[in-house]
């Protein structure tokens, strides 16, 4: 059975033609038409491909590539074996990355899983909806009363946009996501299976009743050019917005608790987890299954290594990591005094015959 292939394969090219779109140096101008027909890495690649390396976790696959042509900076340059045609650049993966954009655009964002070019027969739209031109609306997606999105935007296969809800131009909504009570600007691209807009978790618990819900008023407003992972949870306010900001990017099966602020261009690995009320700032960084309480500030430009407990205030441009977190350098300086403290009550054991 021949394998499957999801994406356009690009057009040959000539390293010469690869050079000048990298903006690198072919150390071997006499190579400047060897044809190059797509992207590999260095452990899969074959004479027809271009790889790239930068680190040395990976130079015995160097060492091993049967690529036709690397991407490398001058440092190491020469661990490229003779085979392999050298383009030099100051930073090979950014480079490599530049000409996966253009080789491969239809990868950037999603399209139309099924082709179409407009409103699906098999859809169900309000009569108060307005859709802009250009909105396509797969198979089996749901708009509710007095939506509006705007030109550009696919739907996907089902998917439910709620009452009142806006989106923008150019946004892609993925398959089985549910969007309500949310304002969405242009150019965001939600990944399948998203829940946004249910309420947030506030109840007064422990009455004399059990626990009485509190009412979830707000709205979750999510700006431009945002991208939310598959199976991310993004729930609206209580009484004020839930925001997402302008260039986040949100990865896979993260929950966003009610309230909470969420600056500019911040990144937000896998399965985090964000309680509510939180207030994160602009270019924030936080690693996977990062936890953060309630109640919170983490400032601009902070760091938080991956699978961290957040208790308290982090402040701008704060490198933090642990559990519970705290200052990394005091983090680490925690962790080697307790290895050595081991380290020396197992030796003072072993020196008194004790196992």
């Amino acid at each position: 059975m021949a394998q499957p292939t999801f994406f356009q394969s690009p057009p040959r090219t000539t390293l010469a033609a690869i050079a000048t779109a990298a903006k690198a140096t072919l150390v071997d101008p006499s190579r400047g038409d060897q044809v190059i027909k797509g992207l590999a890495s260095l452990d899969e690649a074959g004479p027809m491909h271009l790889a790239f390396f930068d680190n040395l976790k990976y130079a015995d696959q160097l060492a091993a590539t049967k690529a036709g042509a690397c991407l490398v900076s001058s440092r190491f340059e020469a661990r490229v074996p003779p085979h392999v045609a050298v383009l030099r650049a100051n930073q090979p993966f950014r480079a490599f990355v530049q000409l996966a954009r253009e080789m491969h655009a239809d990868a950037l964002r999603p399209q139309s899983w099924f082709g179409c070019d407009g409103i699906s027969p098999q859809a169900i739209i309000d009569p108060s909806a307005r859709l802009e031109d250009d909105v396509i609306v797969e198979p089996l997606a749901v708009i509710g009363a007095h939506v509006e999105i705007g030109s550009g935007t696919i739907v996907g296969a089902g998917a439910v946009i709620g009452p009142h809800v806006k989106i923008g131009r150019d946004c892609n909504v993925g398959a089985r996501t549910v969007i309500q009570c949310a304002l969405i600007g242009n150019d965001v691209l939600i990944h399948p299976g998203c829940s946004i807009g249910q309420d947030g978790y506030g109840f007064i618990f422990f009455g004399a009743d059990g626990h009485t819900k509190v009412p979830q008023t707000g709205r979750v407003l999510i700006q431009n050019h945002v991208e939310v992972g598959a199976g991310t949870t993004i729930d609206r306010g209580s009484l004020r917005d839930t925001v997402i900001g302008e260039g986040t990017k949100i990865d896979n099966q993260v929950q966003i608790g009610h309230n909470v602020t969420i600056g500019r261009h911040c990144l937000l690995a896998a399965q985090i987890g964000l309680a509510g009320s939180l207030t994160i700032g602009d270019n924030v960084a936080l690693g996977a299954k990062v936890g953060i309480n309630n109640h919170l500030t983490i400032g601009d430009g902070a760091q938080v290594t991956a699978m961290s407990g957040v208790k308290d205030d982090i402040p701008p441009n704060g490198r933090w990591g642990g559990f519970f977190a705290k200052p990394t350098k005091q983090w680490f300086r925690e962790i080697v005094a307790v290895e050595r403290l081991v380290r020396d009550q197992t030796a003072t054991k072993k020196d008194e015959g004790q196992e």
